[in-house]
């Protein structure tokens, strides 16, 4: 037979009544932690606390600097890179809306073939372009043909109508007689 090895072991299942426990434990936890953060802001009376939230120019600098948290070694070491970009966050008074916005190269190309259509279109209208002219020049030679078939299906039609008549008077001879 086979030997079990450590990944052959029985698994064990929680029961849903025990993930309810353990989440109703959490979140209590987590509540306790807020209104102990909550009630210790007031009571320990920090100064520098109470500075940032008077001074809110400073705090803003102050914040930046301390949201920037570091990685690995980054927070030992100081690191010179003038490739390294950081990104800032601007402020709604910071932002320029009245500059027009730059597009991409993608979104220009994408105008100009809109603004191209466009020209072509009215051109083609116009009958300016070749094959406006091809189109036009294949409707003269349609209506033309339409025409002669109208002709001759009138001609044919006159002809029928003549022997039609034709063939009643000879009835009507025929018949006088």
């Amino acid at each position: 037979g086979r030997k079990g090895g450590h990944k052959g072991r029985a698994r064990q299942y929680t029961s849903p009544e025990e993930i309810d426990a353990q989440l109703q434990a959490e979140k209590q936890k987590a509540r306790e932690e807020e209104e102990q953060e909550e009630g210790g802001e007031g009571e320990t009376g920090d100064p520098k606390k109470e500075k940032k939230s008077l001074d809110s120019d400073e705090s803003d600098e102050d914040d930046e600097d301390y949201q920037q948290k570091r990685k690995g070694v980054e927070g030992l070491i100081d690191i010179e890179n003038p490739n390294r970009v950081i990104q800032t966050t601007k402020k709604v008074t910071q932002l320029d809306l009245d500059r027009p916005k730059e597009l991409s190269r993608r979104e220009r190309e994408e105008i100009e073939k809109q603004k191209a259509k466009e020209r072509y279109m009215k051109m083609h209208l116009a009958g300016k372009t070749e094959q406006a002219k091809a189109d036009l020049a294949r409707l003269a030679i349609i209506r033309k043909q339409r025409e002669e078939a109208a002709k001759k299906k009138e001609e044919q039609r006159k002809a029928k109508d003549q022997a039609a008549m034709a063939g009643k008077r000879l009835q009507t001879l025929s018949l006088d007689k």
